[in-house]
């Protein structure tokens, strides 16, 4: 069994996009994608700078775009197995079949605008506290006011709540840990996206899922979902709950994967995991280049049906 992984949100980097635009048909999908989000992606994947695409709105459709370009160039069979790090989670729905491409980044697009939205009604923020017994992070996190919003194993949690709140955070951190804080726009994952959650809702309501043809793991639980409907209304509800990516790894443990695929823009989930999943072969496609390597393991962990076709 073979896992595919898509990162997300702070995964990207200027000019990301550049190298995939040689593959064939590229210029075309992202021309499309670019429509259903309203945005240039092509100019900002390619000539943006750091400050331009770590916004939300911008950033989180950018980074579906260039996972599901990076899928369309694999064939997936067989015993496969998807995940994704919050907003990688659609790319993961798309790349599962519960979503088809156009959908899966219209709806990247509306969540990223609505979250960023969010983000402007009070001052919230998000820091990542590093080292220290996980259960006395999460006390400690707790006591202060704040949500463990993502738990990402490797020992990083993220702590998300009002500004003020993280700052005393900073100036006070658990015993035996660092907290370092993060540059984005708002805390996600709390109950200060709860305006995104509602106005999402319309959007699913408006969206035909289908059931998933590869096992997909929930970044709420860890478990794997088996209902395209159940499958869109854990995305809506993703932005107001914690990510709980141990608990992703903790199952593809226990389903003992041979190898595991980080789509691009890829590096963030291949760090973690090569500190929790021991003795798993791992690769990080962050060029066209890597997918010949890519479709080798998946052809060897994943491969116990013949190949047909593309994965999206």
């Amino acid at each position: 069994m073979i896992a595919v992984l898509a990162p997300g949100q702070g995964s990207q980097t200027p000019g990301m996009l550049a190298p995939w635009l040689e593959l064939d048909g590229a210029e075309e999908l992202i021309g499309s994608f670019s429509e259903l989000a309203g945005l240039d992606l092509r100019r900002l994947g390619t000539t943006a700078d750091a400050d331009e695409i770590k916004d939300t709105a911008v950033t989180q459709p950018l980074i579906v775009a260039l996972g599901l370009l990076a899928a369309s160039g694999l064939r997936l069979s067989g015993e496969v197995v998807t995940a994704g790090h919050s907003i990688g989670e659609v790319t993961a729905a798309a790349v599962a079949g519960v979503l088809s491409p156009n959908e899966a980044l219209a709806f990247a697009a509306r969540r990223g605008a609505e979250m960023a939205a969010a983000c402007a009604l009070v001052p919230s923020s998000m820091a990542a506290v590093l080292g220290g017994d996980p259960d006395d992070v999460v006390a400690a996190i707790l006591a202060a006011g704040l949500t463990p919003a993502n738990r990402n194993g490797a020992g990083q949690i993220v702590a998300a709540g009002a500004a003020n709140k993280i700052a005393a955070l900073l100036d006070n951190p658990p015993g035996g840990a660092r907290v370092r804080p993060l540059q984005v726009a708002g805390a996600f994952h709390t109950e200060f996206m709860a305006s995104a959650e509602e106005n999402l809702r319309s959007v699913a309501a408006a969206v035909d899922p289908t059931d998933p043809v590869h096992t997909l793991l929930s970044n709420a639980d860890g478990t794997a979902v088996s209902d395209g409907r159940t499958v869109l209304a854990r995305l809506v509800a993703q932005v107001t709950r914690p990510v709980r990516w141990d608990l992703c790894l903790s199952t593809l443990a226990t389903l003992q994967i041979g190898a595991a695929i980080e789509l691009a823009p890829a590096g963030t989930l291949t760090g973690i995991a090569k500190r929790e999943l021991s003795g798993v072969e791992l690769l990080a496609v962050k060029t066209p280049a890597d997918l010949v390597k890519a479709q080798e393991l998946l052809d060897e962990h994943g491969a116990a049906a013949p190949v047909t076709g593309g994965a999206l």
